[in-house]
């Protein structure tokens, strides 16, 4: 606002410039839809590297990847060349009874009460590898407890730690902010609470002692029989004449007679809490099973009674989410029948099969556009760029197309490109250019100035299976390939050429001949080549609307990805436009910004051209923005280029020169 002066002197006003700079928009962020063993259902999210992809979504394998999962490969091939970020929508099938379940366990308070109950982040069968260890290691055993949760994974029959979380001084109770589910609901990325009793207290994994057992009382020869689920294994021998006056001597003789016992050499028997307050004997099976459990029974001389082990109440060594054997705590005295029926939830996968399951699939990667589930997931994505849905290859031909033509419209409503991956199942479409052809031509409602095909597959090792070639569909390689040529020349550049190789690829599925992309390059099927030198690169650079004789304006891909680009970033970059008094100022500002962008496009050698007057145009005036329109509450912006088209063809003219006859 203008300054009002009040006294003599010198006033200073900072007046705007009006110029707003208008940054352009990444071009190339993928996003993958499909199959995972793991992660988060039907939410888009953000990986930037494989290794991330593999923390997220990927299987026990330390390859991170699923033969179920064509998108798994895909994610690989897509930074293998050059992919820096993407986006990943975990489904599952929506057949009735195929759908993934998530794992999960009640923990009980060893009086039939259950306190709360602990789930698997997300669903999948990788929740039930998920061990829960309760325990009273706190400053106030009567009142706090500890929970560690542990993902175990087997690789080659070998069982290792994959992550473990440790949550210390923790209660039941919701108004506090060291709740059990307020705390682990917000941090962890293995579990989640649910259910909560308030007050109550969970038991602790294991068989306990009583609380501070009175060591005074204890006596050379005092012993007791150990029993594991309820079936005697063994009495141990009485005390020795040196009777143990610590808790931690006593913790270390008991646990050395019971590991001499059969099937129990890695039980453990540990002391929990500190003099100062309570102190309690932990005793553990230590077997393989997570619901085994020790109990134990009074000798001559009644060592359990004097510990409080013969009236403990029996406890899971480990709750285990999933466990078909998991029990709660026992009701009834140690050595009384069998713990009662399972209180778990079974993790579970659901079915991924695209020949017998292609209707539950489908609906799975489309999803619900009012809900974002499925592709719609990618709603709640600021942007994305490059589209792939490699889950078609193995659909059929019905499937595929009514995948592809939401895939379409998804990308046109958000100025994306979709990367369409043709199935094989009703044919073998690897087998020559003729199933291809009949496949678009039957389907040709698919075309899309904002899609693109490629054929053959790809053939990449798979250590799945002995690094033996898995045929790949290729839209991962493709958009990878774009992000790299995106980087190095610029997204107006065709990604195709004798530089654009696909990186991680073996061989070709098939291998046309000049003559047979002759034939399929007019219909806008962009071949996949095998050039000595070079090898495997890509042959073409169309759209699916860039067919020959559909004459279209957008005929070639980097011609529609630049168009993509500047509309996006116009749009994102003229917000402010919004609400401005529309005027000849306003215009003005209108012009000077996109001019500025256009301009910057136009150094880079965007456009053709060799002037900006050849190149491009901004027009925002009274012409583009009659009264009436001002009247209307709209300003007409109009943006013109002169897009750089590749060079499809390269035509050599060579003419023999006569010799020259003196006259």
């Amino acid at each position: 606002m203008p300054i009002a002066p009040t006294y003599p002197g010198v006033y200073i006003e900072e007046i705007p410039s009006g110029v707003r700079t208008i940054t352009g928009v990444a071009t190339s962020i993928g996003a993958f839809v499909d199959y995972f063993p793991a992660g988060p259902m039907n939410q888009a999210v953000q990986i930037l590297n494989f290794a991330s992809f593999n923390k997220q979504f990927g299987s026990s394998d330390p390859s991170g990847l699923d033969a179920r999962s064509e998108a798994s490969y895909a994610i690989q091939q897509f930074f293998l060349n050059g992919g820096t970020e993407a986006y990943v929508v975990r489904v599952g099938s929506l057949t009735a009874n195929n759908t993934p379940t998530k794992a999960g366990v009640s923990v009980g308070d060893g009086k039939g009460n259950v306190v709360f109950t602990i789930w698997a982040q997300s669903e999948g069968a990788w929740g039930n590898n998920l061990q829960v260890e309760i325990d009273f290691g706190t400053s106030n055993p009567a009142g706090l407890f500890n929970l560690t949760v542990t993902e175990l994974v087997t690789v080659n029959g070998a069982t290792s730690v994959a992550a473990t979380e440790t949550y210390i001084n923790l209660v039941v109770d919701s108004t506090q902010p060291n709740d059990v589910g307020a705390v682990i609901n917000a941090s962890s990325q293995l579990i989640s609470i649910a259910n909560e009793a308030k007050g109550k207290l969970p038991a602790p994994t294991g068989t306990s002692s009583s609380a501070s057992p009175d060591l005074t009382k204890l006596a050379a020869g005092d012993t007791m029989d150990v029993y594991l689920n309820g079936k005697v294994v063994g009495t141990l021998p009485g005390l020795p004449t040196t009777v143990p006056t610590s808790y931690l001597a006593l913790a270390n003789w008991l646990q050395s007679q019971i590991t001499q016992l059969t099937g129990l050499s890695n039980a453990s028997v540990s002391v929990v809490g500190t003099t100062s307050t309570q102190v309690y004997l932990v005793a553990v099976a230590g077997t393989a099973n997570p619901a085994d459990y020790l109990s134990f029974v009074d000798g001559a001389s009644k060592l359990a009674t004097k510990l409080g082990l013969v009236t403990a109440v029996p406890n899971v060594q480990l709750y285990a989410l999933g466990g078909a054997s998991v029990q709660q705590q026992l009701a009834a005295g140690p050595a009384t029948g069998n713990p009662p029926a399972p209180a778990a939830a079974q993790g579970g996968d659901g079915v991924w099969d695209p020949v017998n399951d292609a209707t539950g699939i489908t609906k799975g990667i489309l999803g619900n556009q009012l809900n974002k589930t499925g592709i719609y997931a990618l709603y709640d994505v600021d942007l994305f760029n490059l589209l792939c849905l490699p889950v078609t290859v193995n659909l059929p031909d019905v499937n595929a197309a009514t995948i592809a033509t939401a895939a379409t419209s998804l990308c046109t409503e958000r100025r994306a490109f979709y990367i369409l991956d043709i199935p094989q199942q009703a044919a073998n479409r690897d087998n020559g250019i003729t199933p291809v052809l009949d496949w678009l031509g039957a389907n040709g409602n698919i075309r899309s100035r904002n899609s693109a095909l490629y054929f053959p597959r790809i053939a990449i090792p798979d250590p799945l299976n002995n690094y033996r070639l898995r045929p790949t569909p290729p839209s991962g390689t493709m958009a990878g390939l774009y992000a790299t040529i995106d980087g190095t020349r610029g997204v107006w550049k065709a990604p195709a050429g004798t530089e654009a190789v696909l990186g991680g690829v073996q061989q070709l599925q098939y291998n046309a001949t000049n003559a047979e992309n002759g034939i399929i390059n007019p219909l806008a099927i962009n071949c996949l080549r095998n050039f000595p030198v070079y090898g495997s690169i890509c042959w073409g650079a169309r759209t699916l609307n860039g067919a020959d004789q559909m004459a279209d304006d957008y005929k070639y891909i980097p011609v529609r990805r630049l168009a993509l680009y500047v509309e996006e970033s116009l749009y994102r970059g003229t917000q402010w436009v919004v609400f401005e008094p529309n005027d000849e100022t306003l215009w003005a500002q209108i012009r000077l910004n996109i001019g500025s962008f256009m301009q910057e496009l136009f150094r880079q050698g965007a456009f053709e051209g060799q002037t900006p007057k050849d190149a491009y145009f901004v027009k925002c005036d009274s012409e583009t923005t009659p009264q009436d329109q001002i009247n209307l509450g709209i300003v007409n912006i109009v943006v013109g280029f002169a897009p750089l088209k590749p060079a499809e063809f390269v035509i050599l003219q060579l003419q023999q020169m006569a010799g020259q006859i003196e006259t």
